[in-house]
């Protein structure tokens, strides 16, 4: 895993290039929620992009244009257009941004607009190539610019158009600043971390974190399983989990993981208690109970005080946290108090922390811990990736330091 990060360190960054009167092209994250009017909810990606966008300004690039993609659309959608998020990005730079609706009118635009202007593409999804790392759209990316620049961590574990592919044709292609800072605090935690270095593993499936929990076993101290995956590695011991979300084709899984986790020397943390419920969307009944005497016809849907205790003091006996995935069902409010002390109590220590991005860094930003947290990654998925010792992709493609 160690060696697979420094590989990644190892990219070339747009500190290290000339990029005075250069065209920058610039694969920026701006997938941000929105509401049912369209309006931002959460700005963190955008935000986290403007200092490399501001040093291509201020080093004298002679253009910067901006691609992103925003949300899973079916083809063309104004729902998911990214002239909803221009407003916001014009306000956090500052300066006027030039909006463009298709690629076919993006160099038109570049040879009508003064040096130092930055153009913002729409969203690269439209075009069907992009997810199929199509070579004839990636060649287009290509030739708008001069330096090819990846800041878009949240996708860079992604072979697309936009992230893999233009890369291959871009006479240069160097990481942004974000990128940068994503992978270097991953480093901090995970190749020489203080100890000991506690792994928080949440979710509601074993399958999405089967490859990490095996791979990570040899450099963590400590794991704390949460969440509904939870139930599988408490079912794998023996405890009824009654109507509790469960993997049954992974239980044995879950046992080998535990088996193995005992034989490394690592110690494996689950729920002693849980909040059960009959219907977590309308419940009639909430309960706390013990994890091997759930009432039938209930579900886990969050953990118990009690295992919220025993969680803290592991927590305040580590040197280095890093935690993926929820504890618990915690957009809704009655079933939140599990994953959200657990953020406090990692608000509250001196460790380094890192947040693995998605619905973690939500649950995070929630629980009002966001500014408390050492690192919080802007990537779900990659983060997640990263954790398994997985090269990503689009640090593959990217000019490596001789």
């Amino acid at each position: 895993m160690s060696k697979n990060i420094q590989i990644m360190q190892n990219v070339k960054n747009i500190r290290e290039i000339d990029i005075k009167d250069k065209r920058i092209l610039i694969r920026v994250d701006f997938n941000v929620p929105m509401d049912d009017e369209l309006n931002i909810s959460d700005d963190t990606r955008i935000r986290e992009a403007i200092p490399t966008i501001n040093y291509c300004i201020d080093n004298g690039a002679k253009s910067i244009i901006l691609v992103s993609h925003l949300g899973r659309p079916k083809g063309k959608s104004d729902a998911f257009s990214l002239k909803h998020i221009l407003k916001r990005l014009e306000r956090l730079l500052s300066k006027d941004v030039v909006f463009v609706d298709s690629l076919e009118n993006a160099q038109v635009v570049l040879n009508t607009l003064i040096d130092g202007s930055v153009i913002l593409l729409e969203n690269i999804r439209f075009y069907e190539g992009e997810e199929k790392n199509d070579s004839a759209l990636s060649q287009k990316l290509a030739s708008l610019c001069d330096v090819f620049v990846n800041d878009a961590f949240g996708t860079s574990h992604r072979k697309h158009s936009s992230t893999y592919g233009v890369a291959q044709f871009a006479k240069q292609k160097v990481s942004g600043l974000l990128l940068k800072k994503e992978i270097d605090s991953f480093a901090i935690a995970l190749s020489n971390p203080l100890r000991p270095l506690l792994l928080i593993v949440g979710g509601s499936k074993v399958s999405s974190k089967l490859t990490l929990l095996n791979s990570i076993l040899d450099v963590v101290d400590k794991i704390i399983i949460g969440g509904a995956m939870s139930n599988t590695f408490l079912k794998a011991v023996g405890y009824d989990t009654k109507k509790s979300l469960i993997e049954e084709d992974l239980l044995e899984e879950a046992r080998n993981i535990l088996r193995s986790a005992k034989e490394k020397g690592v110690k494996i943390y689950l729920p002693v208690d849980v909040v059960a419920t009959d219907d977590i969307k309308n419940p009639q009944i909430i309960k706390i109970t013990p994890a091997q005497d759930i009432p039938d016809n209930l579900a886990a849907v969050d953990i118990g005080p009690a295992t919220v205790k025993l969680f803290n003091e592991v927590i305040r006996d580590s040197e280095t946290i890093i935690w993926n995935g929820p504890l618990g069902v915690y957009e809704v409010q009655k079933f939140s108090r599990g994953t959200f002390s657990i953020s406090h109590a990692i608000a509250d220590t001196y460790a380094y922390s890192v947040i693995g991005g998605g619905d973690t860094a939500d649950a995070v930003d929630r629980a009002g811990n966001k500014d408390s947290m050492s690192f919080t990654s802007t990537g779900g998925g990659a983060s997640l990736e990263l954790l398994e010792g997985i090269v990503l992709p689009a640090f593959e493609v990217l000019d490596k330091r001789d």
